[in-house]
């Protein structure tokens, strides 16, 4: 059995790559998100275990020093990772995994799995980018401006990480349908078929 894909989008706080997760999951059954933890507190309508792992930054530091991380990073202030065995046991089942990860926790990513598929999504503009943050109503004034900051430093600072892929989220489907094709077209690489597939192919095709 092959094992599965690691899908990780990045982009800044406002692109939307939460908006695109549930199309993408339904594109494909296979594919599983899986929660990050952190150590900021919840906004409005988010559950602890279905929108991220809330954790208090002792609980964040144990399992982190205790290596049950696959990356982590500090995002304005809060601490931020993705649990370790839920990945790897749904890797190694053959599942693909979506992750939505920050810069700096897709470079650690991307060193551990870089077999793994790394997308960056923008958002049409800067203004729009702004409106977004601001219309969400979840955080104050001086959140927003630091969450707008750093997305304005993120996107100077693009150029220096290594993504596969830029998807600019201007209209929802339309940036569907391209990440769709994205992972659609990466498990058609041939360096990802099963060993001895060629083999097999040409027995099934002999015995029809």
């Amino acid at each position: 059995m092959s094992e599965g894909l690691l899908v990780v989008l990045s982009g800044p706080s406002g692109a939307g790559k939460g908006t695109l997760r549930p199309g993408l999951l339904a594109a494909f059954p296979n594919l599983r998100f899986c929660i990050s933890a952190t150590t900021r507190p919840p906004r409005r309508n988010e559950t602890h275990g279905q929108s991220y792992l809330f954790w208090t930054r002792q609980q964040f530091e144990r399992v982190r020093d205790a290596g049950g991380l696959l990356e982590w990073a500090e995002y304005v202030g809060n601490l931020y990772g993705t649990p370790r065995e839920p990945v790897e046991q749904l890797l190694a089942e053959g599942r693909d995994v979506l992750l939505e990860k920050e810069m700096q926790g897709a470079g650690q990513l991307k060193e551990a799995f870089p077999q793994g598929v790394f997308i960056f999504v923008l958002p049409p503009s800067v203004a729009e980018l702004k409106r977004r943050i601001a219309g969400r109503d979840t955080e104050s004034p001086a959140e927003q401006l630091r969450r707008l900051q750093k997305a304005t430093a993120e996107l100077e600072s693009l150029p220096d990480y290594h993504y596969d892929y830029v998807v600019v989220n201007d209209r929802l489907e339309d940036a569907l349908d391209r990440i769709r094709a994205i992972i659609v077209a990466e498990h058609c690489r041939i360096s990802r078929q099963a060993p001895g597939w060629v083999d097999a192919f040409c027995r099934r095709s002999e015995a029809t």
